[in-house]
């Protein structure tokens, strides 16, 4: 049931895709692009029809950029009362709501945190500016350590690219959120001690 609503953002809903639906539904991809055109009017009344394009899978026929349709939750449970009722449609249409669901309360609960965390990132920008061991750009240092920390490896410009998000922060999951939060109230403490950067560094990528 895992990746069948996806999440760009904290200010853009979740969302589903065509080939989700095809392929959950055991559907053909062509025959629910058929459905979103001869139905498009109606689905926009629930939102913007929105899509991306997307290349085609190395290895594959044809060179074409194919698009992708975005589905909000209403226009995807609309989408799917034009399909027959088999047993994989009625699975799917269950699974769909559970997985629409705990990703707008997972949504929730990761826009409360990031207001939450503005306060606390406050704090270390006003730790830094006291901070007298500072080395230059330390801000953006330390917030591309922390960001790689708390997300196994990723740069602010690599969460950006792959989830689609201007402000890095933005992309993190809850438990990314949770670790992030972890790591920054280590940092605030080790510069308000007035620890070097390279003591700073190495304490956070042992924590």
């Amino acid at each position: 049931m895992n990746d069948l609503v996806f999440m760009h953002g904290l200010n853009e809903e979740p969302y589903t895709t065509d080939k989700i639906i095809a392929e959950c539904s055991k559907n053909q991809l062509h025959a629910i692009k058929v459905l979103i055109y001869n139905h498009k009017q109606d689905l926009e009344d629930f939102g913007v029809l929105s899509f991306e394009m997307t290349k085609p899978i190395k290895g594959s026929k044809g060179g074409r950029p194919q698009k992708t349709y975005h589905l909000n939750e209403q226009q995807s449970t609309l989408l799917i009362t034009y399909l027959d009722n088999t047993p994989e449609v009625n699975q799917f249409k269950k699974n769909l709501v559970r997985e629409f669901y705990r990703m707008k309360k997972e949504l929730t609960q990761r826009q409360i945190n990031r207001a939450i965390g503005k306060p606390q990132r406050k704090s270390l920008t006003d730790a830094i500016k006291e901070w007298s061991n500072a080395p230059k750009h330390c801000y953006v240092n330390m917030t591309q350590l922390l960001l790689k920390r708390a997300t196994g490896g990723l740069t602010a410009q690599q969460i950006k690219k792959q989830r689609h998000v201007k402000v890095a922060l933005d992309g993190l999951t809850l438990p990314e959120q949770e670790r992030y939060k972890q790591l920054e109230n280590i940092a605030i403490g080790l510069v308000g001690l007035n620890k070097t950067w390279n003591e700073i560094k190495g304490i956070l990528l042992l924590a």
